[in-house]
């Protein structure tokens, strides 16, 4: 590794699967597959969202920048990710793990708001339908998308810099597959409980309080449904937010697993994460990505109907 004067870190060594070359092989295809799918997925609910007149409304618009977001989340890991798979070098300068920490945070902070955002979208749809074109105009829904960004950059950016200005010393090896900001943290050889106390306050505010959001409306969403009397009725109003609820429940399922899981003593204060916080980790910034358009897909009448009409167009052009 490269080193200056002995104290100051020049680049970080990905550990990921070293030492399992077919692992690393095995993993390499199937999250190539992966990334291929989720390009093509969430590629093609942005497509639909933007030439389909039919879906130019609050909740898909929501739904293109999720996409957005997904497609750019795994652009900052993946790739590199794939490249240290086949290469022998594992390394990543200490800038490039900035600016992946910052981009990676950022992404996964504003999905957090933005599913918030969506959560209230359908609270208003459903239980004031005849209000929702008033409160969720153009004037409303663009900059709540446009505030989601802005709060998830703003959030990284802080959160980033004082990572950034911790001492590293000369343990520089991530036990990750890329750096993700708790493996950073834990290489630097000095107190980093006021970069705890800052990551404890940002996931209240931007992962806690969105998710107090999102359980506040579909509580309500819920106690309007029951008060439908016909069950082909309630069926019909649910299935307008299934797909979302069901995003939520494998996002914050997954994340909050990840980050506030109860942990000894020992692990704490070890530079290591265990294979477990890497495999959720992974599922995170994989799988869900990868899931979220095919259960768009599969859940929602009007995207299916508008891919349809989308290769139809196609096919006719041809």
């Amino acid at each position: 590794m490269e080193w200056e004067n002995q104290t100051i870190l020049v680049e970080f060594f990905l550990k990921g699967l070293s030492g399992y070359p077919r692992l690393e092989l095995l993993f390499f295809v199937l999250i190539l597959i992966m990334y291929v799918v989720i390009l093509l997925g969430n590629g093609t609910l942005i497509l639909i969202s933007i030439l389909d007149s039919h879906l130019h409304t609050p909740m898909y618009f929501f739904l293109g920048n999720l996409s957005f977001l997904d497609i750019c989340y795994t652009t900052t890991s993946i790739p590199s990710t794939l490249v240290s798979f086949l290469s022998e070098r594992k390394t990543i300068s200490f800038s490039g793990c900035a600016v992946q920490m910052f981009l990676g945070l950022a992404m996964g902070t504003t999905e957090c708001v933005l599913l918030g955002m969506m959560a209230f979208d359908r609270y208003v749809a459903i239980c004031n339908p005849l209000r929702y074109p008033v409160i969720m105009s153009n004037d409303s829904f663009v900059p709540m998308a446009a505030g989601s960004w802005i709060i998830g950059v703003i959030n990284s950016a802080v959160q980033t810099v004082f990572v950034v200005r911790l001492p590293f010393c000369r343990n520089n090896v991530i036990n990750h597959f890329s750096c993700e900001i708790l493996a950073v943290m834990k290489l630097a050889c000095a107190d980093i409980s006021g970069n705890e106390f800052i990551m404890l306050v940002a996931t209240t505010l931007f992962i806690l309080t969105p998710l107090l959001l999102i359980i506040i409306s579909y509580t309500l969403i819920i106690i309007s449904i029951l008060k439908i009397r016909s069950s082909e009725g309630r069926s019909k109003v649910f299935s307008t937010c299934s797909a979302h609820l069901t995003v939520v429940i494998i996002f914050y399922g997954t994340i909050l697993f990840m980050y506030m899981k109860p942990k000894s003593t020992e692990t704490l204060n070890s530079v290591e994460l265990d294979a477990t916080d890497k495999l959720i980790s992974m599922f995170y910034g994989v799988m869900t990505p990868m899931m979220n358009p095919l259960i768009y897909s599969l859940r929602n009448k009007d995207v299916k109907e508008a891919v349809k009409h989308l290769l139809r167009r196609n096919v006719f052009n041809k």
